[in-house]
């Protein structure tokens, strides 16, 4: 798959990763795309318009009142024609400035006034990105349609390991490779499971886990923008879908089983990420259960298996399971996709996903381990339906 844009605009800002654009450029430019760069004032202290030149083999582009445009209107005219721009690294400041309009630069004034896709990659110290002023910036540019890619976990300049450093050129180029895959699943039907279930003990009490659903509702988005009909069966949680994908909420394991079995039919792809309570007790008390000086047993019964039933149909559809483990990660996730007859399973470190937004997922299927890199559990999302795809795809 190639890079879908033949005409890029690259910005470069302010920050220690601005020697990845480099990199960065050589591999848009062997995808043949043609690549102007901009750089701001702060972007030249760290790397040098004249290497960025001779990389590219046309001029750089850094200020507003460049005479080499004839209407001294570069601000307007370099973004005409390009399909997108992408601005690598983008620092907190570069940010901030684009969900508040400024206009104050050659780049951010080309950011505002395109009629082209923004993506941005970030790059900061792990506090910058944590730091609640940048994540609401980083909403506002999502909610502005603004492609964020990245930041990756790892290593930072300044010593300290964190979330934060610009992704590795060659994972902004395959993340732009996707953007040509926007109908990759036009006409296939998934029905996905997310979030918890609850298990009642008495009308006040209950057994359940920590998902947050984040994970599952964050493949429903991602298969809708890639083009497929999605029906969402949720657990009970503390987030909500985009308007276009259906949901049906459940409770109980019991609950969820059945709506599954009720939508099952005519699924191209089913995604079971639901956190489901393995065991329910098996009275459940039909008042509250008084506090006591004794202590209190439950006897639990357990649930069915709603992955392995619906793997097991005759018809039935693409099964993709998920295999969230505290140890020994990939070997359980390969005993529970041999056991199920899955044809793939995400596995994942509670440690590493548990209520976070973040993500570091393993795909294993019969052609060995994929190991994808850390990043949100949305762009997990993509490069996991772009995998299931690639394999209904093949014959």
């Amino acid at each position: 798959m190639s890079v879908p844009y033949k005409k890029l605009i690259l910005g470069i800002t302010g920050g220690i990763a601005a020697y990845k654009a480099a990199a960065l450029l050589r591999s848009l430019i062997k995808q043949d795309v043609d690549v102007q760069v901009v750089m701001t004032e702060a972007a030249c202290q760290f790397i040098t318009p004249l290497t960025m030149q001779a990389l590219s083999g046309k001029p750089v582009w850094t200020s507003m009142w460049d005479d080499r445009i004839a209407n001294g209107m570069p601000h307007i005219e370099l973004s005409r024609g390009a399909d997108a721009i992408l601005v690598a690294p983008a620092s907190a400041d570069f940010l901030a400035r684009l969900v508040h309009g400024r206009a104050d630069d050659l780049l951010s004034t080309l950011c505002l006034a395109r009629d082209c896709p923004l993506v941005v990659a970030p790059a900061m110290n792990r506090q910058m990105w944590d730091n609640p002023a940048t994540q609401r910036n980083i909403v506002q540019l999502r909610n502005d349609g603004i492609r964020i890619l990245g930041p990756a976990v790892g290593e930072q300049a300044c010593g300290e390991t964190g979330l934060g450093r610009m992704l590795e050129p060659e994972e902004i180029l395959c993340l732009l490779k996707e953007d040509g895959a926007n109908d990759i699943l036009r006409g296939k039907r998934i029905l996905i499971t997310a979030g918890p279930t609850v298990e009642h003990i008495d009308p006040v009490r209950a057994i359940t886990n920590l998902s947050s659903g984040k994970m599952g509702y964050s493949i429903a988005q991602a298969a809708m923008e890639l083009g497929a009909d999605v029906t969402l069966i949720s657990g009970p949680v503390s987030i909500s879908a985009h308007g276009n994908i259906r949901v049906i909420s459940a409770t109980s394991a019991q609950d969820m089983l059945q709506v599954v079995m009720d939508n099952i039919e005519g699924q191209d792809i089913f995604i079971s990420v639901a956190a489901v309570s393995d065991y329910r007790p098996a009275q459940p008390n039909a008042h509250k259960l008084k506090k006591g000086t004794q202590s209190l047993s439950i006897e639990l019964v357990p649930n069915e298996d709603i992955l392995a039933k619906v793997a097991s149909l005759r018809d039935r559809p693409f099964c993709v399971g998920f295999a969230a483990e505290s140890e020994n990660l990939l070997g359980y996730a390969e005993q529970k996709r041999r056991a199920k007859k899955l044809p793939l399973i995400a596995a994942n470190l509670v440690s590493d996903s548990l209520g976070k937004d973040e993500t570091i997922l393993t795909l294993l299927d019969d052609a060995g381990e994929h190991p994808l890199p850390p990043d949100t559990k949305l762009a997990t999302a993509r490069r996991l339906l772009l995998h299931v795809a690639n394999m209904i795809d093949k014959p």
